[in-house]
């Protein structure tokens, strides 16, 4: 499968879900991070990068999109991505293309020919815009990180240097951002069962008073999204 291909693989599932941002195709080299942020002027962490593992013994595809400054953790990802008895290891360049259809420095977080098992970062969630891989290493598209998100249908996680009460902070502001960002009705923001702290009046898990979480059921969708945007502005606020 050729460059051209490849980018015409995810320029088409990217037009298909309504995507404003086409592929970008660059005079310079986005093969790695640093190169991509250099030929576009960005910082480094506003690129999304793809990483691709492999699961033991099953072969699933596993991957994690990040941002460009970040490393993986990889005990983190194992936890979210294996059961007992199975592991991880970074996926070889044959892995890589077979499963995705993309080679290595081309990867797109979307288009695959398998679906995989996908997370995107937290740490994205620190731009409002972030550019990504488009199926070759000339190619980049733009989107922020909640529609990056609902374009990749991945699950939102952790899987950087993140302290528990920073990561659950994050991610009440990551899902935020994507309900603000979809057009759907709002999911409820239960993480777990409902533990109110007495100091601040509001759920430890979902930083909702008691009054919100009781009349969840019955708000409209704008309520609703009313209420998420009171629960991003909680989350923003310092512990």
């Amino acid at each position: 499968m050729n460059g051209s291909e490849s980018v015409a693989r995810v320029a088409a599932v990217l037009a298909e879900r309504g995507h404003a941002h086409a592929p970008r195709m660059l005079a310079d080299s986005a093969r790695t991070a640093q190169e991509a942020a250099d030929a576009l002027g960005v910082q480094l962490g506003q690129i999304a990068k793809s990483i691709v593992f492999r699961r033991r013994p099953d072969d699933a595809l596993v991957m994690v999109v990040t941002s460009g400054d970040q490393r993986v953790d990889e005990k983190k990802l194992a936890a979210l991505a294996c059961a007992d008895g199975q592991k991880l290891s970074r996926a070889d360049a044959d892995f890589v293309r077979e499963r995705t259809g993309f080679a290595i420095g081309g990867v797109a977080p979307l288009a695959h020919l398998s679906a995989p098992l996908l997370w995107l970062d937290l740490s994205l969630f620190r731009f409002d815009q972030v550019w990504a891989a488009a199926g070759h290493p000339h190619a980049v598209f733009a989107a922020s990180p909640a529609q990056l998100a609902l374009l990749t249908r991945a699950s939102l996680d952790d899987v950087g240097a993140m302290d528990l009460t920073t990561r659950s902070r994050a991610l009440l502001q990551a899902r935020a951002a994507v309900v603000q960002c979809d057009r759907a009705e709002p999911p409820s923001p239960c993480v777990s069962v409902c533990c109110m702290s007495p100091a601040s009046g509001l759920c430890s898990g979902c930083l909702r008073t008691l009054n919100e979480i009781a009349a969840w059921g019955s708000l409209p969708a704008a309520a609703k999204g009313t209420v998420w945007q009171a629960i991003a502005e909680r989350a923003a606020e310092p512990v």
